[in-house]
């Protein structure tokens, strides 16, 4: 199994649920956030003063997936994410070693 998280601009979140529901995955944690990479945020005027705006606005997705799916899964996340300008985001892969629906005890591939 694999976690997938990906930091992408918040105006694509629909776009990637409806990239991800279009290869067959639904389940999926969706999180604000703020932050900043190379793009280092941005000044803004508020009542005539300048200010800076370090932390830009996020939306994190979480999912687990079968490793069979990972790789469909990164590769339309990546796509509908795209819009070419910088702050598009990163997806990260890490290895899931197990997994339990606590509602029915299930375990491993059965639990995602």
């Amino acid at each position: 199994m694999k976690k997938i998280e990906a930091i992408i601009k918040p105006f694509k979140l629909d776009d990637v649920k409806e990239a991800l529901h279009e290869i067959g995955l639904q389940g999926m944690t969706v999180l604000d956030a703020r932050g900043f990479g190379r793009q280092k945020g941005h000044t803004e005027l508020y009542r005539g003063a300048e200010y800076v705006v370090d932390f830009l606005p996020k939306v994190k997705i979480e999912l687990v997936v079968d490793d069979a799916q990972a790789e469909a899964a990164v590769e339309a996340i990546a796509k509908a994410a795209h819009s070419g300008r910088i702050g598009d985001g990163k997806i990260f892969v890490s290895a899931i070693e197990d997994a339990v629906r606590i509602r029915t005890g299930e375990t491993g591939r059965d639990a995602i």
